[in-house]
């Protein structure tokens, strides 16, 4: 049983007069940009990492602990 377009019709009155015309447009326009965001991250090289991100390794290991204090 699927809803008939007077259901559909309804719904989508509702939810105009509930939120108003300025906040549907805006939360589809806050969908779109995350799906070109999305898509953009998509494209991009998983591989490649920005040079803002990379970081250098040392293979040397560097000792944190706290000095003892002799009493």
């Amino acid at each position: 049983m699927s809803p008939s377009i007077w259901q559909i019709l309804i719904v989508v009155i509702l939810a105009v007069l509930l939120f108003g015309r300025g906040k549907i447009s805006g939360l589809m326009g806050d969908v779109a940009k995350g799906i070109k965001s999305f898509k953009k991250g998509m494209a991009e090289d998983p591989d490649e990492q920005p040079q803002h991100q990379q970081v250098e390794r040392s293979d040397k290991a560097v000792d944190v602990t706290p000095a003892k204090d002799k009493v």
